[in-house]
């Protein structure tokens, strides 16, 4: 009972906050019907979920690392885009993988590259001037391969080849047939191999000499490169050539696979590439600055600013959406469905179900499958921290980082992977939500900003506290949205007041700097 009584006393604030919240959604609630309140229920859960995915990333890299990723917004946009690239436009996919490939084989001889400077022990002028001319060739051999290299693409500038125009033909099953192959000009493919080879161990070197100094080259001049590192690298290389070799039969049997499987691919493409591009930003550029925080948020918010434009040359300014997969796009016979099993049978995009006597229509997809998805990425993810070395590790990074390197564990390493991780939830979370809501170069920049503040709710170092501060910040907003539909009845006015879309975001705003006050580490954030 004792025990009880302090764990109360200790926790009162928490308590009164939790009973506050849940006041206010009881009283949401009661000004609904049943159907409007479980509907718009399920909608902020659905938000909550996409919001989670990026603010788990965030806590975790803010938790280890204490850095604040402002380009986390551009990496879930990044996934998003790459997604539909992957899904609609899969010999867009084919061409550009054996380039990634090659790239990655000559970046896996790092370590070689790294003993090498450590053998010649570079100082002065000649070690801070040679690796910009490594980058510089390295920029000089992309700019006279890339453009010779055979990359079928669209071109954003004219409608009948934009990406809005390939979704339009992807719908009507029409894409294969538009498809033209692309080939080498100027250049033989032998060439393009060893290039993209040349080009990838250029960065590398110039990414070692960037990283490097007296002491770290000392260190790394008895080292090799390993066995594993080289094997991965001829394992790249291989694959390089047979994506090169049978471009044309392996494009056309992704052409004949099921949407559901295109999709699945797209996923596993959008959510590799995001941590790929937050490994590499980790290792490259945010590694140098830990001791300096605030250059840390200059550069990722510079990043971000580079990300989205980069978004808009390739793809355009016009926004367009991503077809949904085979298996929640059906609309045909036997829809909408009445159960589960005619939904599988039939694959279809709205299921009917008895709310209070009134058959209300959910869609699968965005009220449904965003759902599940977030709380299957939650399971996982906990599971990890909790139950592996990995996870371990980070948790005790959180506590104290300083220990943990005492340990003799390589904490630069954990930090790239977390880094990765967090970057690969953010992309995760891009091309899931790009069926529900579309794409367009502002999605990143508005997520970002919801996810801070769920983050800062919830407790900036609490992966918990995000999922917890994504599910309050989704069932706000959403709430808000529907009373600006129906209207709230208050006293002394004629009307029902209908809130305007501008405080959809000033309503979360107000409830982080309410929480903050009464709570300045969060709901779940752990007291400094």
């Amino acid at each position: 009972m004792d025990r009880l009584r302090e764990s109360i006393r200790n926790n009162l604030k928490l308590i009164i906050t939790f009973s506050v919240l849940a006041f206010f959604y009881i009283l949401a609630v009661q000004g609904m019907s049943t159907q409007d309140w479980v509907i718009t229920t399920l909608r902020g859960l659905s938000v909550g979920a996409v919001t989670f995915l990026v603010a788990s990333g965030l806590s975790l890299i803010f938790g280890l690392m204490d850095v604040l990723n402002l380009a986390h917004g551009t990496l879930f946009m990044i996934g998003a885009y790459i997604g539909w690239s992957t899904f609609v436009r899969p010999d867009t996919f084919v061409d550009l993988l054996p380039i990634a490939a090659l790239l990655v084989a000559g970046f896996m001889i790092m370590p070689l590259w790294e003993n090498l400077i450590g053998r010649l022990n570079l100082s002065g002028r000649i070690a801070r001037l040679w690796p910009w001319l490594g980058l510089g060739l390295a920029a000089l051999l992309a700019v006279y391969i890339l453009p010779r290299y055979p990359i079928a693409i669209w071109d954003a500038e004219v409608y009948n080849d934009s990406p809005v125009s390939w979704t339009l033909g992807f719908t009507n099953g029409k894409v294969s047939s538009l498809v033209q192959p692309a080939r080498f000009s100027g250049i033989s493919a032998t060439a393009a191999v060893l290039g993209l080879l040349l080009i990838g161990g250029l960065v590398a070197l110039s990414a070692a000499g960037f990283s490097s100094n007296r002491r770290k080259a000392q260190r790394a001049r008895g080292k090799f490169i390993s066995p594993r590192s080289i094997l991965a690298a001829l394992a790249l290389l291989a694959l390089g050539i047979v994506l090169i070799v049978f471009n044309d039969p392996i494009t056309g049997f992704l052409f004949t696979l099921s949407t559901n499987w295109l999709f699945l691919i797209a996923v596993l493409v959008a959510v590799l590439s995001g941590a790929a591009l937050g490994g590499l930003m980790e290792a490259t550029l945010i590694r140098p600055l830990y001791s300096r925080p605030i250059y840390q948020l200059m550069l990722t918010l510079g990043l971000g600013v580079i990300g989205t434009e980069f978004v808009r040359a390739i793809w355009g300014r016009s926004g367009f959406t991503m077809p949904r997969p085979l298996l929640f796009e059906g609309s045909g016979e036997g829809c909408p469905a009445t159960t589960f099993s005619a939904w599988l049978e039939h694959r279809c995009s709205i299921i009917l179900v008895d709310i209070a006597g009134e058959a209300t229509r959910i869609r699968v997809y965005n009220e449904i499958f965003l759902i599940l998805g977030g709380l299957v990425v939650l399971i996982v993810v906990w599971a990890l921290l909790r139950y592996t070395r990995l996870g371990m590790t980070i948790r005790a990074g959180v506590q104290d980082s300083d220990m943990v390197e005492a340990l003799g564990i390589n904490v630069r390493r954990v930090f790239t992977l977390v880094f990765a991780l967090g970057a690969g939830l953010a992309a995760l979370g891009g091309v899931l939500s790009a069926p529900a809501t579309g794409l367009s170069d502002l999605m990143g920049a508005n997520l970002l900003l919801t996810a801070l503040i769920a983050l800062a709710i919830g407790g900036l170092t609490s992966f918990p506290g995000s999922a917890l501060g994504a599910l309050i910040v989704g069932l706000l907003q959403q709430f808000i949205i529907k009373y600006g539909q129906i209207g709230i009845p208050l006293p002394f006015l004629e009307e029902p007041f209908k809130p305007t879309p501008p405080l959809v975001p000033a309503s979360t705003v107000l409830l982080m700097v309410i929480i903050l006050l009464a709570m300045p580490q969060g709901l779940l954030g752990r007291k400094e």
